[in-house]
């Protein structure tokens, strides 16, 4: 098989793996963690072995959407800590662009983080703490990897920064699943109290030097 036969076959492949995707998310939209291999094999208008050969078993689907899903956020995120405006405003918006996401599509939200909710006789829900503590891990390495480029913390710059990110994202995730369950008070007032909690150490810090400035 040559180089250029490979490549097209890859292609095709990466194609409808985006496909199957695809319809997962439109059986998560509508079911949230209730949704079954079967019913996203029949929204793909494929049998489940077929589905199986692609990811190998739910959780490789569920890896691979949280993968999607957690790209999406993160480039959200960092788009509102990239813009022009002041310290404590970029603080509110990063805080409001994660909240949004939840409560925009409040069913993947529920799929991501609280898979277990939807296990069917002969077809179990995720195991929550298996799939979505490495979805966790990873928003607070990325955030702390912003907050080391950006703030000037000091000596053991690098762990504080790591203590900040995980605390951070760990805050966010437990306020909002609070929040989103509840509804106690609007979002607005939901992100200046998580900023108040947030901006005394945060103000305090200056940028660090040679760095794109936060």
């Amino acid at each position: 098989m040559d180089t250029t036969q490979r490549t097209d076959q890859q292609r095709s492949a990466d194609r409808r793996r985006r496909e199957l995707l695809e319809a997962a998310d439109r059986v998560v939209l509508r079911d949230g963690p209730g949704a079954s291999m079967n019913a996203i094999a029949a929204e793909a208008g494929i049998t489940k072995p077929i589905l199986y050969r692609h990811f190998g078993d739910k959780g490789g689907l569920y890896a691979a959407l949280a993968k999607r899903h957690t790209d999406a956020l993160l480039g959200a995120l960092r788009a509102a800590l990239d813009a022009p405006a002041e310290r404590r405003e970029r603080v509110e918006a990063t805080l409001d662009t994660y909240l949004a996401a939840i409560e925009a599509r409040p069913q993947v939200y529920r799929f991501l983080m609280h898979p277990s909710e939807g296990g069917q006789p002969g077809d179990p829900g995720f195991d929550v703490g298996k799939h979505s503590a490495p979805l966790l891990r990873r928003m607070g390495e990325e955030l702390a990897e912003v907050i080391e480029e950006r703030v000037d913390l000091g000596p053991g710059s690098q762990q504080l920064a790591r203590v900040w990110g995980h605390g951070i994202v760990g805050m966010m995730h437990a306020a909002g699943d609070w929040w989103l369950g509840e509804r106690p008070c609007t979002r607005a007032e939901l992100v200046r109290s998580l900023a108040d909690l947030l901006w005394g150490r945060l103000a305090a810090a200056g940028d660090r030097v040679g760095g794109p400035g936060f």
